[in-house]
């Protein structure tokens, strides 16, 4: 007789939605600007609330205003992570799990393609690199076919050079820049953990997405003339000392 229930052991794959600040109106607004005004654009997809980098922690937080927010967008928040400890217990109660640095890089290891190389090992007569720095210096991943749609590909600390194309519905992340040699038709994050240095570029552009260092821009309305299925490069400007996303067509000859 088969059991009502089982458990067995799995990974999940979670956005993270790296937050600064604890202002859900500054954070709407954000979204707002970043998402172009597009509800429901993560498709439902989980989400963990990191707030490593929160700059003040205030002494209450509007949990229930947070998820909901983020659920306009599409995203379904299942935890929080970094959490200050004061904040923690309002947390469990808003019906979000308090996840340990254990956890998250569990989750954020799991969507993450092999390598196309082995790092080297540091000389001997040198001190053993501390776990960030091996992340800096992590080798190009190199991925030789093409991405297809609901696969998810993240190069971590690394830049990624796909020689095939990315199909709609699939999604290319990378810590530093993407190059992509095939039509982009999907959704391409670089510098997924904010270097504003990163770029794309791709000999056929075409995609749902595109983000640098987290500013996005989406295509709804259509890929500009000047770059739709041509070479293009994005990447951060300056504006209005604010960055701003620029995509421009590339002279290959």
């Amino acid at each position: 007789m088969s059991k009502p229930i089982e458990f067995k052991a799995g990974t999940l794959s979670a956005v993270t939605a790296l937050i600064r600040e604890l202002d859900n109106v500054r954070l709407a607004d954000t979204l707002h600007a970043m998402l172009g005004g597009t509800g429901e654009f993560f498709a439902g997809e989980p989400a963990v609330i990191d707030l490593s980098q929160l700059k003040t922690a205030p002494e209450r937080a509007d949990w229930s205003g947070l998820g909901s927010l983020l659920r306009r967008h599409g995203l379904q928040p299942v935890g929080v992570r970094h959490v200050p400890e004061h904040l923690a217990d309002s947390a469990r109660k808003a019906g979000l799990a308090v996840l340990g640095d254990k956890a998250a890089s569990s989750n954020e290891q799991a969507v993450t393609a092999p390598t196309a190389a082995k790092a080297e090992p540091a000389p001997a007569a040198e001190p053993a690199a501390r776990p960030e720095e091996a992340t800096r210096r992590a080798p190009t991943m190199v991925i030789d076919r093409s991405v297809r749609s609901g696969q998810q590909i993240y190069a971590r600390g690394t830049d990624l050079v796909i020689l095939g194309g990315v199909s709609n519905g699939a999604e290319v992340i990378a810590d530093g820049s993407i190059h992509c040699y095939g039509p982009l038709r999907g959704r391409a994050l670089a510098g997924a953990q904010g270097d504003a240095t990163a770029r794309l570029l791709c000999t056929n552009f075409g995609p749902e997405l595109v983000s640098i260092a987290g500013v996005y821009r989406t295509f709804e309305k259509g890929i500009p003339p000047v770059v739709a299925g041509k070479a293009a490069h994005a990447r951060l400007v300056q504006q209005n000392n604010q960055n701003s996303l620029s995509i421009e067509a590339l002279t290959l000859d």
